[in-house]
């Protein structure tokens, strides 16, 4: 049986992270919460749904997506397949079987769940998030000639592909970091549209001017770094 395991970063999520891991498809075998130095009850409410929580301090996705990852690769035995989520309920956790679909069924690397304008509830995007989100991938078109249209934080990726990324965003540049290398690894990779709904509390990143400021930075840093390789 194939092991799929899903990793979400949370900082103070208490009102959603329940209803999230309540609607997680039984094919995952293990749901990992890297509480993110929240200060709220987002560890206690995640340990009762059933989820290993992890403690990452350091403030950032990408710290906290690492966390996970690192805890994943000191197991015994590995998944195949690691799964991205946010913990804010603006995905439908029920959707994981379809993004991990091209992986099992196609040998597909890496599946992004693309947030397509006629399946996103109106307003859950900020228009910072729908213009960073069409700048970022308009680049990586001209530059890499990609095939994305999203940056969306739902994604699937084998394991083996994962480690061979070497991640090291530990901000707000992990989504594009990961598809970048795609890219230059030539990565056998899709997209595969999901809903998306208004999220539960407010964004620590779009959701503020300074957040959309570092992200985009961070984003433009990513995608001209290896334009010049």
């Amino acid at each position: 049986m194939t092991q799929i395991a899903l990793i979400i970063p949370a900082f103070n999520e208490e009102k959603s992270i329940g209803k999230v891991l309540s609607e997680v498809p039984e094919i995952v075998e293990e749901m990992v919460v890297v509480d993110n130095n929240s200060t709220d009850r987002t560890a206690v409410l995640a340990r009762e749904a059933g989820a290993t929580v992890l403690h990452e301090p350091r403030k950032g996705y990408g710290y906290a997506c690492l966390k996970g990852i690192n805890y994943l690769g000191e197991k015994s035995k590995t998944p195949h397949i690691i799964v991205f989520m946010d913990g804010d309920y603006s995905d439908f956790p029920e959707e994981l079987s379809k993004l991990v679909a091209p992986i099992l069924e196609n040998g597909m690397d890496l599946v992004i769940g693309a947030r397509k304008k006629e399946l996103r509830e109106e307003g859950a995007m900020t228009p910072q998030q729908v213009f960073g989100n069409w700048l970022a991938t308009t680049l990586m078109r001209l530059f890499f000639g990609a095939r994305f249209t999203d940056l969306g934080p739902f994604r699937a990726i084998t394991y083996e592909a994962l480690v061979g990324m070497e991640m090291e965003d530990k901000t707000y540049g992990w989504t594009v970091e990961m598809q970048l290398k795609a890219l230059r690894q030539k990565l056998a990779y899709t997209e595969v549209p999901v809903r998306y709904k208004k999220r539960i509390g407010v964004s620590k990143v779009s959701g503020t001017v300074k957040g959309s400021i570092f992200a985009g930075i961070k984003i433009l840093r990513w995608i001209f770094k290896y334009s010049y390789k």
